[in-house]
């Protein structure tokens, strides 16, 4: 039986006119096992996640997709959550609850499972995967592959047919990750789940798989048995061949008649076959890496760190000395300590004990504008930290923004960088927008930029595709020509092996042995690569595939230094001692600083002028059809300004005003209602609620870091972007959610409903005359609006109010006295209100612009 049919599937993402996936057909038979491999940005991760329709990404879709015979988005999300696991490639982002035991549990317990079955099911599963010894620990307790084993559990409890992972093992290290892939074939296997995965490493994968389906731009180039697969690509001399495990390239570079080796142990029985027709030749010794230089750059001696001074120590007197242009890796499990040892060379944090040097000095001794002005350059383990921009061309500028050069000489800077991380197709992308391996590539080329004597990589492999490790490596190859020191933090056993000079191993928060990767890795049994486990029976000291290649007498698939010009034309664009950008070193008067505060600020307004541009556009294209108001919007004006006003009457004259919270929760409900209609028949998506709850939060958060200031609070303006981003019934619910739910801190009262009202209608409002075209959204007539709304509108309801609330007989006079009192603190909070929306408006509406365009959220 199929688990999926997929039919001439094409996807676009909003936007965008390029294809991400073009003409897929493909059968998925239950029980198989399925490896999705291809380059950075080929479209695996788009397609997983096409198999999943809640994780499914918005845009343009054509063609079909089958699940189990049934067409995928006519299954209900009940049937999705239960028939198809979907695990992601960061194991943090998956799991929601605090303890292992609750993890387990929460699925089937949303699923709406009783309480005998959840207990079986929660014991068998963590039986299975050997849970029992940490079942009751809190998640935060739990190292990388513990946390990726137990979202996989969870989700394993909830009996789906078809698994999917993309790249699951991509933060593990190798032993975890064996650990984990030997997992996943045992649930294959045992249970007959259908596998779907997606995966850089392939070392370990294909001997688990049935089938291989290889991508390329888009599009299905192979499809077969993993053997077949292998051949195919060398046999067309394919860029993917070199993601290949090692004994399928050994063979490719070896003449031989001999059956093709998938497998480590396959390998094994092909050498040992071949050394019955030919004789090996010995090892040449490999060309040295010993670094000639001898000054020591960075040096650690008996450094220890602890994150809070009850915790443990993670760094354990850590001595290491690294010299100059020297590439050093450190390896070794998750959570002993190798990042954490490279945020205190990076100066993030501080021993305690002992002391960091950089280039002879004391790290304290050198200021962070030295520091992070070219001598250090860290790409964390996470690239997105990096991303400040809303395009990468702006991110990769963001870098030169300080550099004393022309603006032609920023822009060869930048294109050059963009071209050797093959980002140029990317350039006007958002950097959140790419794969995890242009992510990756995005943050290389931002780090590349500053030229830093001292390179700092935590993981900068994760994500990358076998043909761009190449280029990475040939990249640190020429930094290192041009006296530039790499201290690398990897998993990637393999990289490190072919490109390292020295690497050591850590292990409970302290190096226990370091060497040559020949000296390294020859000698181990689980921390070495897939060439020595293959090879060593005969040659003890091979450590990579060119190492069996040349002791078996054939020549090397994969070129080197190809791009190496190309390298070097970058990197020739800065000085010859690497302490910035060639070009016009600059004045430093105040002319030239205010010319270039006057540059800077005018780039700024015209970005700001041209986003401001481009959403009223788009405004104008979606509301041109829609002047006159649409019938559930005067629906809502009704319940809002008529419904809403009885409500409040019967509270203060039928219930005496003391019924507040019942009054409140009335209002709330009253709100709920129109905001519902905008889905008009159809299911909201979580995502779609999700950004609504976040501005009542923010609004929430505002007012409480606000509330030593009386009546000087953000809440009307977030009130205002939100009818303006969304309409204004979504308006109406976040203002008077924000009211209801920042009470819960400042008290409630018979206020409270005045309160929602007065900023539930200045949001309402505002949504009503964007939709009509009378409100634009630039910051200055959002600011005239949010001034006169809050002193007049909210103003114009709370002073009645408060005679209404506090006098059984009002009059005239009291009303007139209640209004004079009350401007001094409207014009306070109108003034609030302008002021937020003045430095908020534009970045909060672009934001939210780019969430509703990517996600395909609710529109006016």
């Amino acid at each position: 039986m199929e688990s999926y049919s997929i039919k001439q599937l094409n996807f676009s993402y909003p936007e965008s006119q390029r294809e991400i996936l073009k003409d897929i057909d493909l059968t998925i038979f239950q029980g198989q096992f399925v490896t999705l491999c291809g380059a950075s940005g080929c479209g695996k991760t788009t397609l997983l996640r096409q198999l999943k329709p809640i994780l499914s990404p918005h845009g343009n879709r054509t063609g079909e997709i089958f699940f189990e015979g049934e067409r995928l988005a006519d299954l209900d999300q009940r049937a999705q959550s239960a028939k198809i696991g979907f695990v992601l490639q960061s194991p943090d982002n998956q799991i929601v609850t605090d303890k292992v035991w609750h993890e387990l549990a929460f699925g089937l317990e949303s699923l709406g499972y009783d309480t005998p079955t959840i207990r079986l099911r929660v014991a068998e599963m963590a039986s299975f995967f050997g849970i029992q010894t940490w079942f009751y620990k809190n998640v935060s307790e739990l190292s990388g592959g513990q946390k990726q084993l137990l979202n996989l559990a969870a989700i394993m409890a909830m009996q789906p047919s078809v698994l999917i992972l993309d790249e699951p093992t991509s933060q593990l290290d190798p032993i975890a990750a064996s650990d984990f892939l030997a997992t996943i074939g045992k649930i294959n296997r045992e249970l007959g789940t259908t596998i779907i995965m997606t995966e850089h490493r392939l070392e370990e994968v294909l001997p688990l798989s049935d089938r291989v389906i290889v991508m390329d731009e888009g599009a299905v180039i192979a499809d077969g048995a993993p053997k077949d697969v292998g051949q195919l690509l060398g046999e067309k001399g394919h860029k993917m061949f070199s993601a290949m495990p090692v004994p399928m390239q050994v063979y490719a570079g070896v003449p031989n008649d001999l059956d093709c080796p998938v497998t480590v142990r396959e390998g094994r029985e092909w050498l040992n076959k071949l050394t019955e027709q030919v004789t090996l030749q010995p090892l040449a010794e490999k060309e040295s890496r010993e670094n000639k230089e001898e000054q020591i750059v960075v040096e650690l001696d008996q450094a220890w760190f602890k994150y809070e001074r009850d915790l443990p120590d993670v760094v354990k007197g850590v001595s290491l000395k690294v010299k100059k242009a020297e590439f050093f890796a450190l390896l070794g499990g998750n959570g002993t300590g190798k990042s954490t040892t490279l945020s205190l060379i990076s100066g993030i944090n501080k021993p305690y004990r002992g002391s960091v040097k950089i280039e002879g000095k004391a790290l304290s001794d050198i200021s962070d504008k030295e520091k992070f002005g070219g001598l250090l350059g860290v790409l964390p383990q996470n690239p997105q930290a990096l991303f400040v921009k809303k395009s990468v061309k702006r991110d990769l500028y963001e870098m030169l923004s300080s550099a004393k050069i022309s603006k032609d000489e920023k822009e060869s800077r930048v294109n050059a960088a963009a071209e050797l991380c093959q980002l140029t197709p990317l350039l006007e992308q958002h950097p959140y927008d790419l794969s995890g391996g242009e992510q990756q590539r995005a943050a290389l080329a931002k780090v590349l930029l500053l030229r830093p004597h001292i390179l700092l990589l935590d993981e900068p492999t994760k994500g990358l595709d076998a043909e761009f490790k190449q280029v990475f490596a040939e990249i640190l190859e020429s930094l290192k020509e041009y006296g530039i020191t790499i201290i690398m933090v990897s998993h990637d056993v393999e990289f490190c092996a072919k490109y390292a000079d020295r690497c050591a191993m850590f292990f409970d928060g302290d190096i226990v042995t370091e060497g040559t990767p020949r000296e390294f890795f020859s000698g181990n049994s689980f921390y070495t690569t897939e060439a020595n486990r293959m090879a060593r029976h005969l040659v003890q000291e091979v450590v990579t595939a060119e190492d069996i290649i040349q002791i078996c007498g054939g020549k090397k698939t994969i070129s080197k230094n190809e791009r190496r010009d190309q390298i070097h034309s970058f990197l020739n664009l800065f000085d010859s001692q690497g302490k910035g950008f060639k070009g016009s070193a600059g004045t430093k008067d105040k002319k030239s600083l205010a010319a270039r505060t006057l540059r800077f600020l005018k780039e700024q307004k015209e970005g700001s002028e041209q986003a401001v541009e481009k959403r009223q556009i788009l405004c104008d294209q979606v509301a041109v059809n829609q002047r006159k108001l649409a019938k559930r919007t005067k629906c809502a004006a009704a319940m809002m300004l008529l419904l809403i006003p009885l409500t409040l009457f019967i509270g203060i004259y039928y219930l005496n005003d003391r019924k507040y919270y019942f009054i409140s929760m009335m209002i709330i409900l009253e709100t709920m209602l129109p905001f519902a209609m905008i889905f008009e028949g159809r299911k909201p998506q979580a995502r779609e609620l999700i950004v609504i709850a976040c501005l009542c939060a923010i609004g929430v958060a505002g007012r409480c870091a606000f509330f030593m200031l009386p009546s000087f609070k953000p809440i009307a303006a977030i009130t205002i972007i939100s009818g303006v981003a969304f309409g204004g019934e979504a308006g109406f619910l976040v203002g008077s959610m924000i009211a209801f739910a920042s009470n819960m801190f400042f008290g409630q009262g018979p206020w409270t409903p005045w309160q929602m009202f007065g900023f539930g209608v200045i949001g309402f409002l505002a949504g009503v005359l964007f939709q009509k075209g009378i409100l634009r959204s630039n910051r200055i007539s959002l600011a005239i609006f949010g001034g006169l709304a809050t002193f007049f509108i909210y103003g114009g309801i709370l002073n009645p109010a408060s005679v209404l609330m506090f006098y059984p007989k009002p009059t005239t006079e009291m009303f007139i006295l209640a209004y004079m009192r009350g401007v001094p603190v409207d014009l306070v909070h109108a003034s609030s209100t302008v002021f937020f929306l003045w430095i908020m408006a534009d970045s909060m509406l672009e934001k939210l612009d780019r969430i509703k365009v990517k996600y395909g959220l609710i529109q006016e």
